[in-house]
């Protein structure tokens, strides 16, 4: 497989991002959630496969701290390796803005992504209940750490 490249997120690509968004999620961020990362310079991410745009990743870091607030393949292309790289790009720009420790929350019915995030060395630090939306009421979120200090 062809590396992916990584370019940042403008206010221009929301359009595209937003349709592989919801192409994969149930409960999909929103425009104005994208627009609000964008403007208020959180780490926004593009992965591409040769031109065709594959994914998408937003980070926030400061004080030390990092938190992967959305992670996201092309259903088309997940259980490929892509979550992979993208994460770990997104790490090396979390280290980059000179966080130590990276925290990500995922729906506790999520198994591909805990097992990418577990195989990655996040570990789970603790939960929040009812965190998401879900068909018919509410789920759980795990909360994970990882740390960045090599």
């Amino acid at each position: 497989m062809t590396e992916p490249v990584f370019r940042p997120m403008t206010e221009s690509d929301v359009e595209a991002v937003l349709a592989i968004e919801f192409a994969a999620f149930s409960h999909p961020w929103t425009r104005g959630i994208f627009l609000d990362c964008v403007t208020s310079g959180h780490e926004c991410w593009l992965m591409y496969l040769g031109n065709q745009q594959v994914g998408h990743g937003v980070l926030s870091a400061a004080a030390g701290e990092s938190h992967l607030l959305n992670l996201t393949v092309k259903p088309e292309n997940q259980s490929n390796g892509l979550g992979g790289k993208l994460l770990a790009h997104l790490m090396e720009r979390a280290k980059a803005r000179e966080a130590e420790v990276a925290f990500l929350e995922v729906r506790e019915s999520n198994h591909p992504a805990i097992r990418l995030y577990e195989n990655f060395g996040f570990n789970e630090i603790g939960r929040r209940r009812d965190y998401y939306p879900a068909v018919g009421g509410r789920e759980d979120a795990l909360v994970m750490a990882y740390s960045l200090i090599d």
